[in-house]
């Protein structure tokens, strides 16, 4: 426990700083952190669930979208550089 000090005046209470910063990690701590990340998991998933249709559908146009352009020319060729040529 901790060691409470009082001054002469006795309306002042005074604890040891390392004592007043002190936390206890109870059950209820624990509880909360489990709840607050299911339920946030939750509405990720719920979120992504509604808008995956939405996800699919502009997958599938920017496949049709590639396919339907028309065929590329081949790229060009290579640069040789510069040539040598002898003396």
């Amino acid at each position: 426990m901790a060691e409470v000090i009082h001054d002469a005046d006795g309306d002042h209470t005074t604890i040891q700083t390392t004592e007043a910063r002190q936390g206890r990690w109870g059950r209820h701590v624990f509880w909360v952190l489990v709840v607050s990340t299911l339920l946030a998991a939750l509405v990720l998933f719920v979120s992504w669930g509604m808008r995956s249709g939405d996800l699919a559908a502009a997958d599938a146009t920017e496949t049709n979208r590639v396919t339907q352009t028309t065929p590329q020319s081949p790229p060009p060729a290579a640069d040789p550089g510069p040539t040598y040529t002898a003396p």
